[in-house]
């Protein structure tokens, strides 16, 4: 069956302005206010520590993170530490999962399937690996996952690194996994790959994994708050 999905495609904002709209937008879905809805950003450099994050996976000291003019957020989500930064595209979903999706390990699941089949539709093969959240190209990572759901409905979600700054994952341990090189999916395909045009794909391939219409039309501003 084809479900209705809401898209808001805000560029590049700030880390805390974009979790408070998921906040928001989490507790509007909870009441039934509003649909199932998915946020596409490309964030300023922030540094996320989710629920199981021990501060000794970020490498950086305070002084050189504010240097870099890179910011800290300790968040809800599940998962370690990672990056998000120019060149990444971070997508959150915003879903009800009731009445015939409530299984956990399915949405990880459709998730990675999301991030697989976007690198896939550039010619790449990727994979996950066994016992590690996120998609892979060979050993090396491109594409993470942390989400959370409460009611059964969704927050947080994946991001891929499209033409990311990899220097910046050397400032964090990824993840939690010291030993996991990180990649972009412009590094291996070897051109640049814009960010329009990544936003286009990760939209039609997360509505084919999740069984969305594409809308045709889409919003690109921060809702107000209800009053």
């Amino acid at each position: 069956m084809q479900r209705e999905l809401a898209v808001i495609e805000l560029g590049r904002r700030d880390y805390a302005s974009v979790l408070a709209l998921q906040e928001r937008m989490h507790a509007a879905r909870v009441r039934g206010a509003i649909g199932d809805t998915l946020i596409l950003v490309e964030h300023e450099p922030v540094i996320t520590l989710g629920r199981a994050a021990k501060r000794a996976h970020i490498l950086a000291s305070t002084s050189q993170l504010s240097e870099r003019g890179i910011e800290v957020h300790e968040i809800g989500r599940g998962g370690d530490v990672t990056y998000h930064g120019p060149g990444q595209l971070v997508a959150y979903p915003i879903l009800d999962l009731r009445p015939d999706r409530c299984d956990v390990r399915r949405y990880v699941r459709s998730l990675e399937q999301v991030m697989l089949d976007v690198a896939a539709s550039y010619g790449l093969r990727p994979h996950i690996v066994e016992g590690k959240t996120g998609a892979f190209c060979d050993q090396r990572k491109y594409g993470a996952l942390g989400v959370r759901i409460s009611r059964w409905v969704t927050m947080h979600g994946i991001a891929i690194n499209i033409s990311t700054d990899l220097d910046a994952f050397s400032l964090i341990v990824p993840c939690g996994l010291p030993d996991t090189p990180v990649t972009s999916l412009s590094r291996e395909v070897g051109h640049e790959i814009s960010m329009a045009e990544a936003n286009e794909r990760t939209l039609q391939q997360f509505a084919a994994v999740f069984g969305y219409t594409v809308p045709s039309e889409r919003g690109d501003a921060i809702p107000p708050q209800e009053p």
